[in-house]
């Protein structure tokens, strides 16, 4: 028989009305939401469905890793490791050098080269080790650099993202694309400029003492030491010692300070290691430079005037206010292990994105108008049972997306519109297995059930199809198929779940009311 039980009902009128609920906000200007939501409890949604870059506007960033300097730096730290190992053990060489994936060491005793393929294997174990006469050589592996690829790509992700959310960017999107990509979407930036600064500097900062004894004019590197430009003096340069004695990886925090002639600074905080290396340093190095180095310059060169020994410090310099505020925002998020160049940019303007919203909308609102003339003229009060239950499914479509917060662009708009769209066709099936029903000579009331239960199946097959095709393009497809993707599995479910329980909520209900002989389908 017809019928559905009390609890059911009482379920199906929940679930729509929280979907009227958690959707409401989409419908109200964004400026006007938090007057309206503010004073109501804190269990009622007041977000509305993010917008993504071609609907809002805003920038879109993709940058390119470079690699090259990160196997660089891996062989420049593994050549200054290994001369004080080689010095140690008394061994001679003509020369020390790097190759494209590895070192060579040129040495002046044949016999020396199995203590030196030790030294390097003991150093870095994912070099490969070759000797071939009075050189040893070490180079990376193929699957040893895709390794190290792998995690400079996912460090530097992670450190973008932390990049932008200091600015205060609302729902960036930022993904990997291909094997040294990384891809930046800033819906609704207004200055873009300070963010591609921001990402551009690797922003590695390091403390190293200064080597006195070497002239300014001695512009050469010399075994232990390394010359720097200097910052605050252009066209002046200093000699450092190549090996940090600090890094910026022990920082723990930095902030926009005031030094004190009242000028922008940056003040830091080491973590316990670098606390104790700071004041180890400095008691040892009383009335010395210390200088401090970002990106291969050196901003700061302070003299050590009395122990440091509580573990904090400012770097200051000619910073303008805007300057000390990005260091800070840069110190605090992480140094980037390479550089990242921007090889593509897109700027997508306000009204562009407001062109693309307009036109979803009418075609949204075209859709449904062609088919509520198609439903209602094709199945009278039927068809308008099955025009509510499509807006009901679009309902449920608007609070699922602001649930999960979603972010929503034109791809998503045409998946929202095809399946809410599409979604009277379960109601074609159970409509037209009523009037088969009917036309056997059934009553209208075992019509209706036979028809909402014999076409439960194939409703269930078709949308079962739909969603699978949809994880699929999920699974394997991009940014705006993603988008795409998820609208139409949130459509098909839904559009499912109003054909089957809402709409036949509605049926049984004016059934209930009017006991009809006909039907009016």
């Amino acid at each position: 028989m017809l019928n559905i039980a009390p609890w059911k009902r009482f379920m199906i009128i929940g679930a729509v009305l929280l979907a009227l609920i958690y959707s409401a906000p989409n419908f109200i200007p964004k400026e006007n939401r938090e007057q309206i939501f503010g004073s109501l409890p804190s269990w009622v949604p007041h977000k509305g469905i993010n917008l993504g870059l071609d609907l809002q506007g805003g920038s879109h960033i993709l940058l390119q890793v470079d690699l090259t300097s990160v196997i660089k730096q891996r062989t420049d730290d593994l050549i200054t490791s290994l001369r004080p190992s080689l010095r140690e053990k008394k061994i001679g060489y003509k020369r020390l050098a790097t190759t494209p994936n590895g070192i060579r060491v040129t040495l002046r005793d044949v016999a020396d080269a199995e203590s030196v393929r030790k030294a390097i294997a003991a150093l870095d174990g994912t070099l490969t080790l070759s000797v071939n006469g009075d050189m040893v050589e070490g180079s990376f592996s193929e699957v040893a650099l895709k390794q190290i690829k792998d995690d400079v790509i996912n460090q530097s992700l992670e450190i973008v993202r932390r990049r932008i959310d200091e600015t205060g960017t609302n729902e960036p999107i930022i993904n990997r694309q291909g094997d040294d990509r990384i891809v930046v979407q800033l819906p609704g930036l207004d200055d873009p400029e300070r963010v591609k600064d921001l990402l551009g500097k690797t922003a590695k900062l390091s403390f190293h003492l200064v080597n006195m004894n070497v002239a300014a004019s001695n512009i050469r590197e010399t075994g232990g030491d390394m010359i720097l430009p200097m910052a605050e003096q252009p066209g002046q340069t200093m000699a450092i010692e190549r090996r940090a004695v600090l890094t910026g990886d022990m920082l723990v925090a930095a902030a926009y300070a005031q030094d004190q002639n009242g000028q922008p600074a940056v003040s830091f905080r080491f973590n316990p290691l670098g606390t104790k290396r700071f004041c180890d340093i400095s008691t040892n190095n009383v009335g010395k430079l210390f200088a401090i180095v970002l990106d291969n310059e050196i901003i700061s060169a302070p003299v050590f005037r009395e122990p440091i020994c509580g573990g904090s410090g400012q770097i200051s310099g000619s910073f303008t206010l805007k300057e000390a505020n990005d260091l800070s925002v840069l110190l605090r998020a992480g140094a980037l292990p390479a550089p990242l160049n921007i090889v593509e940019e897109r700027t997508v303007g306000p009204s562009l994105g407001a062109d693309s919203i307009e036109a979803g909308k009418n075609a949204a609102l075209l859709g449904l108008a062609l088919v509520f003339v198609l439903m209602i003229g094709g199945y009278a009060l039927f068809g308008v049972f099955a025009c509510i239950g499509m807006i009901i499914n679009l309902l449920f479509c608007f609070a699922a997306l602001s649930i999960m917060q979603a972010t929503l662009t034109m791809p998503g708009i045409a998946g929202l519109v095809l399946t809410v769209c599409m979604s009277v066709d379960a109601n074609v099936l159970i409509f037209e297995r009523i009037r088969e029903e009917l036309r056997e000579g059934r009553t209208a009331i075992s019509a209706i059930d036979n028809g909402f239960r014999i076409a439960f199946g194939t409703i269930m097959d078709s949308n079962l199809t739909a969603i699978f095709a949809s994880l699929i393009l999920f699974s394997f497809g991009t940014g705006p198929i993603k988008g795409f993707a998820v609208t139409t599995m949130i459509g098909t479910a839904a559009s499912f779940f109003t054909a089957i329980s809402v709409v036949r909520l509605m049926v049984v209900y004016w059934v209930g009311k009017r006991r009809p002989a006909a039907l009016p389908i």
